[in-house]
């Protein structure tokens, strides 16, 4: 049995925590947030084992002109944070050239086939499969054009796990019972899913993690390496793990890693659910970016890529548009809304950094998963308990490998 230290209490950190906890360690998880503020409780809940193809890509690149907020779209490059983004812009440009972005979708494609299983296996072990979704999700077009265009990106991208099919006449029915505009096209995704509660899942994971043995210590944590060997000032431990989110970039770059990782930040708007189907899957209105979900009793939608720094006031006009946006569609969501915006840790070639630090021999590290985190987070924490025990890994980690930056 080793003595660990966890870094980071979001759905990563947590599932890590867990995996090594009931890998027989003594695990102590320091988090200092106890308002559950992180990109893991606020997101889409969506299982995107579609999402196999990284966003660093010569086409997203290409089309970055014609997603920037300013012009309608999601994106937003705040020209007051320039100094923030423009490097990691342009690291990510020199990460999409079509070499690149093939060995990105291999390695994402790797995680994304276990994730699904992995999942599965989640929740059976903090006793709640009733938080697994597997129905997939709708995806909707609102003129032909779009549709067409989409429907024809979507067929000649690699799914991985996912298939998807042309909605048929009763789920048509489904999706225009929520929404006034036309739906010029919808298709339907299988093998992807959904968290149904995320408030709920972090509850679990933090009461199973308890009862493996961890333990949870709310203070802010520090690092640093001393004699070649990972520190945590106050928490002596054999080993420590780096899954703290857009929070490792300092923790890393304090012990001499370079992190290069953005805050990519996505607003979402909260309502109740009394008139949103509770059989209804995630649907992603495409041509807005934007995914509208139920948990339990609220529905949610959420949207935007916007490129800076964690600690930048929010941008009341992303809610603002949110709102119009459910307006337009005539979605039967009424206020009053809660708001609320958080980072997701990117970094520039959007893969997640999984490993061991060629620095301190005794520091793990798990972050930077992007979109992907509460996707990523079951096989994330197996890879790392076995990285913890010297044990064979299911995956290939070498794409992976901060030193890649």
């Amino acid at each position: 049995m080793r003595a660990i230290n966890v870094v980071g209490g979001g759905v990563v950190g947590l599932a890590c925590g867990l995996a090594l906890a009931r890998a027989g360690h003594k695990v102590t998880l320091l988090e200092a947030d106890t308002a559950r503020g992180a990109a893991s409780w606020g997101n889409a809940g969506h299982i995107a084992t579609e999402q196999v193809a990284p966003l660093a890509s010569p086409a997203a690149v290409r089309s970055a002109h014609r997603r920037l907020f300013v012009r309608g779209g999601a994106l937003d490059l705040p020209l007051g944070r320039i100094a923030s983004w423009l490097p990691f812009a342009l690291r990510l440009v020199g990460r999409s050239t079509p070499r690149h972005f093939a060995a990105g979708s291999a390695a994402l494609g790797g995680l994304l086939h276990e994730a699904m299983p992995a999942w599965e296996r989640l929740v059976a072990a903090i006793d709640a499969p009733e938080l697994l979704a597997q129905e997939g999700h709708f995806v909707l077009w609102e003129t032909p054009e779009t549709a067409q265009a989409g429907r024809a990106a979507w067929t000649a991208a690699d799914t991985g796990t996912a298939r998807f099919r042309d909605a048929d006449a009763a789920e048509l029915a489904a999706i225009t019972g929520v929404t006034t505009a036309p739906v010029a096209g919808a298709i339907r995704f299988s093998g992807s899913g959904q968290i149904r509660d995320l408030s709920a899942l972090a509850a679990a994971l933090e009461a199973a993690f308890t009862r493996a043995g961890g333990r949870i210590v709310r203070e802010r944590a520090a690092l640093r390496i001393v004699d070649g060997m990972a520190v945590v000032p106050g928490h002596p431990a054999d080993l420590v793990l780096v899954a703290a989110g857009i929070g490792s970039r300092a923790l890393m770059e304090a012990t001499g890693h370079a992190a290069p990782m953005i805050a990519e930040r996505g607003y979402h708007l909260r309502a109740a659910a009394d008139r949103w189907p509770a059989d209804l899957p995630p649907v992603v209105f495409e041509d807005r970016s934007m995914i509208v979900t139920r948990y339990g009793d609220c529905v949610q939608a959420a949207s935007f890529v916007e490129l800076g720094t964690p600690d930048a006031p929010p941008d009341p006009r992303k809610w603002e548009r949110l709102e119009a946006h459910v307006r337009t569609l005539g979605l039967p969501i009424t206020g009053p809304f809660r708001r609320w915006m958080g980072a997701r840790p990117t970094l520039p070639d959007y893969l997640p950094a999984i490993g061991r630090s060629r620095r301190a021999g005794n520091l793990l590290y798990a972050f930077g998963h992007q979109h992907l985190g509460l996707t990523l987070a079951p096989i994330t924490a197996e890879l790392v308990a076995a990285l913890a025990a010297g044990e064979r890994l299911a995956v290939d980690l070498a794409p992976f490998d901060l030193a890649r930056f």
